[in-house]
């Protein structure tokens, strides 16, 4: 590659870690924040067997383009897929995925002690547990009387089209944490938020349960990678 110039050539301002310590983690691209996971470039063979070196920082670029430059469509992505990316092996692979991870997870690490007063408020919590995901999982969140969440957590875990759900072990996690309250949610990696006849029986059949428990089931939100729906605002609950 005619272009191509050590990082460790590049001005010190220019280099990912340098700039992230001087400037701090903003002032950095996607591309640049990808190369300090990746460590080091790579040195492979285009498909004409010819050499091809690229830095840190082009690799960053070229996962970025293989996600169509967008952080939900790259927080998708498997080891596998990453690994199609030219000079991303497993190691860097994982880097990335590992990373994106703590993220999400960060989002969600303050659940206990929100309090839910709305559907958005319900989506905001849940959505980075299962908007990515490419099967169905069936998630609820327990509240107190308050409605300050005591506890969010996955049911069940399905294919494309659709999950299982066994009520009787979720009103037992309910019962173990003394909740009041229930949210449902699933996911449609379709990206439709329309609720199947499927979706709209087990609601009717979990809401009946609570109601001879004394649980009360606020709503049950469907999530897509873009939006949701809610069963309470749409008077389905």
């Amino acid at each position: 590659m005619e272009n191509y110039r050590p990082i460790t050539l590049w001005n010190e301002d220019d280099r990912p870690r340098e700039k992230l310590i001087s400037k701090g983690r903003s002032a950095l691209s996607d591309a640049e924040l990808i190369a300090i996971l990746v460590g080091t470039g790579s040195i492979h063979r285009d498909v004409f067997g010819n050499k091809v070196n690229k830095t840190a920082v082009d690799l960053g670029k070229d996962v970025m383009y293989r996600a169509s430059n967008s952080l939900l469509s790259l927080s998708r992505l498997s080891v596998a897929e990453l690994m199609q990316v030219p000079g991303i092996g497993e190691a860097k692979a994982v880097s990335v995925i590992a990373a994106l991870e703590l993220g999400a997870r960060r989002k969600v690490s303050r659940e206990e002690k929100t309090r839910i007063s709305s559907s958005r408020d319900a989506w905001e919590l849940l959505s980075p547990h299962v908007s990515d995901l490419h099967v169905e999982e069936f998630w609820m969140i327990l509240l107190n009387r308050a409605n300050l969440v005591l506890r969010v957590t996955r049911l069940s875990q399905g294919g494309i089209t659709g999950t299982v759900v066994d009520t009787v072990a979720l009103f037992k996690q309910a019962l173990l944490e003394n909740a009041k309250g229930i949210i449902l949610c699933h996911n449609h990696p379709s990206g439709s938020t329309q609720p199947s006849p499927e979706d709209i029986s087990i609601t009717r059949r979990i809401q009946q349960a609570g109601k001879l428990l004394d649980i009360h089931i606020h709503d049950h939100i469907i999530v897509t990678a873009e939006s949701y729906y809610s069963f309470a605002d749409s008077g389905q609950l």
